[in-house]
């Protein structure tokens, strides 16, 4: 009896294995801010993972793309900068903050999307509206890193909340 059983066990373990149904996926952005006081400026990047991210903008801008081997590498980077600013607003003492975008690159999985926010005052509050691939999967999780003079601080927002706030 106990073969028999074995038998199955080790089947169904195999089975699982192959078909990928023992995976969790896990669906998260990640947002670093770091506050520059020499230059007062923001240094953000965002890294999305590169197949949700491409498949969030197919579905959003209904064209087709390719972030990592565009054929229209300045087409891919206007996507890159209307998403993320439509979906990821920064704002320093309640007052929303004006990024200005820089570029994207794939690192690994993930693509890294660049901003700077100039002219800012050694900020103490920041809120954060993150709606960052949420159309595309609700178990999406959005990860906030800050640092302000070698203090760094964090906050996670978990699908459907889109707000988050730290302070300094």
């Amino acid at each position: 009896m106990a073969g028999i059983l074995y038998k199955w066990f080790l089947g169904a373990a195999i089975c699982l294995f192959f078909t990928g149904a023992g995976t969790h996926p896990i669906y998260v952005s990640v947002a670093d801010i770091e506050y520059n006081a020499s230059t007062k400026a923001l240094e953000v990047s965002c890294k999305l993972f590169t197949d949700d991210f491409e498949k969030a903008l197919r579905t959003d801008y209904k064209t087709p793309v390719d972030l990592i081997n565009p054929a229209d590498r300045t087409a891919m980077d206007k996507l890159v900068m209307d998403y993320v600013l439509r979906h990821f607003t920064i704002y320093i003492e309640e007052k929303a903050v004006s990024m200005k975008y820089l570029g994207y690159e794939q690192i690994e999985e993930g693509i890294y999307s660049y901003f700077e926010a100039e002219n800012i005052s050694l900020p103490k509050n920041f809120s954060f509206f993150n709606t960052l691939l949420y159309a595309y999967q609700e178990e999406q999780m959005g990860l906030m890193h800050v640092t302000v003079n070698g203090n760094r601080k964090s906050t996670k927002l978990n699908y459907p909340d889109s707000k988050a706030t730290i302070s300094f």
